[in-house]
């Protein structure tokens, strides 16, 4: 058993880590809740000609990063390296594209196989939102501002928003063409990996990390000069609004994004919280990727978030989970049957309530209720029990004088009244 260990890349997420993921998807998903946006899910695993068609075979997620597998019945199956793609396919599936508009979001794990390193591991978690069927560059407005409140919601600090357009499919086609010769006029003068993507997705090239590569690239056409009027009017707009809307941002004319599909918007959100890896949001519109996996032209704009950064710089204050409302001390054999019966009874209210199990000494059990921080303890023992009841009272005592009360199993009334008194929760009991 000694070398039964988790893979390389993964890792275990245990109950006082949790608390800071279960606080910050809460947030998150109340955020999005309140713009109306419904959560999808999807398989983790899919056909490995979905990811292919949609990323792109010339793409670093396709050729180098894909758990991709054989299953029984031979078929090529691939673990999800991101969500766009499966929503894409979950809708063109199910008929719910033509004519109609979907906001729609969906959070889990994804799987790449990196280096790993801090915030992002081979099995990484994700949340993703798209807006389906939208081609108003309002949506776009509204996709941006969606991602920044959420961060800023999350306590995220020194947050920057990067920006650029990279026109439509016309507009693209013309500038890679000028860009391609551009490269084989300066072959000689970039670094391997660049030579390699030559041929397979020069625009990535654009996003090197070699920094010699990134100094010849000052001389290299820019994508901007080859947008046509009509796509440069809408990322005038886009801009517009978003100085309207006071978020601040910079162009980055490098910026192209990692998959294939992208057009027109495209958005980065760092944080130099992060350091080096400072990305924590990226998204854009991809208009073409619909009708390229055989669905209808269909427009679209999305972004994704991956879970592991975001908790690394959320708000510390996140990292604590909510403490027992009530903590159940008990002893003897009668008292821990009537104890176990009073936490179900609880549990119908909006209550965090620990029961002791352990079957230890009264000081034993107040003490533990008191590391954990339980606002009140309840106490039975076989005395209690034999007359079908429990104490209830706080652990602060300068709250009330004599805030000790005895009651009855069956008297949820008394019950609920001294809840609502002395632990300043708008609860009641579910009927």
């Amino acid at each position: 058993m000694n070398n039964l260990k988790n893979l390389r890349g993964t890792t275990d997420l245990l109950p006082e880590q949790l608390k800071k993921w279960q606080n910050v998807e809460n947030i998150i998903k109340d955020q999005l809740s309140r713009a109306n946006v419904k959560e999808i899910r999807t398989p983790i695993i899919e056909m490995t000609e979905l990811f292919i068609r949609s990323i792109g075979e010339g793409t670093d997620v396709v050729n180098k990063e894909m758990y991709t597998f054989l299953d029984r019945g031979e078929r090529s199956c691939t673990l999800r390296p991101e969500g766009t793609a499966s929503v894409a396919r979950a809708l063109i599936n199910n008929g719910n594209l033509k004519g109609t508009f979907n906001k729609l979001w969906y959070m889990g794990p994804m799987f790449r196989y990196e280096r790993p390193q801090a915030g992002r591991q081979r099995q990484f978690h994700q949340l993703g939102v798209e807006f389906i069927g939208y081609e108003s560059p309002n949506s776009d407005i509204k996709i941006i501002t969606l991602a920044w409140d959420i961060l800023q919601k999350l306590g995220i600090s020194e947050l920057n928003l990067e920006i650029n357009s990279l026109g439509d499919r016309t507009d693209r086609e013309n500038y890679k063409i000028a860009f391609l010769k551009w490269l084989k006029d300066n072959f000689d003068d970039l670094d391997q990996d660049s030579k390699a993507r030559i041929n397979k997705n020069p625009l990535r090239i654009l996003d090197t990390k070699n920094p010699d590569t990134q100094r010849l690239l000052e001389n290299a056409p820019k994508l901007n000069q080859f947008l046509s009027e009509k796509s440069l009017e809408r990322y005038s707009f886009i801009k517009n609004q978003l100085e309207f809307l006071k978020i601040p941002f910079v162009e980055n004319l490098k910026l192209v994004r990692g998959l294939d599909y992208y057009s027109h918007t495209a958005f980065e959100i760092t944080s130099s919280a992060l350091g080096s890896q400072a990305t924590v949001c990226g998204g854009g519109r991809y208009d073409d990727l619909i009708d390229q996996m055989g669905g209808d032209k269909t427009p679209a704009i999305g972004f994704a978030i991956g879970l592991e950064r975001l908790i690394l710089i959320a708000g510390t204050s996140l990292e604590k989970g909510r403490d027992p409302d009530i903590y159940i001390v008990n002893k003897g054999q009668l008292a821990e049957s009537l104890a176990i019966a009073l936490s179900r009874i609880l549990s119908n209210f909006d209550l965090i309530t620990e029961l002791d199990l352990s079957g230890s000494s009264f000081s034993r059990q107040f003490k533990k209720a008191n590391k954990c921080n339980a606002k009140s303890v309840v106490v039975i023992g076989d005395e209690e029990a034999k007359k079908n009841e429990f104490s209830i009272k706080l652990f602060n005592n300068s709250i009330e004088n004599n805030n000790e009360l005895k009651i009855s199993i069956e008297d949820n009334a008394k019950l609920e009244e001294w809840i609502l008194k002395n632990l300043n929760l708008n609860i009641s009991a579910k009927k």
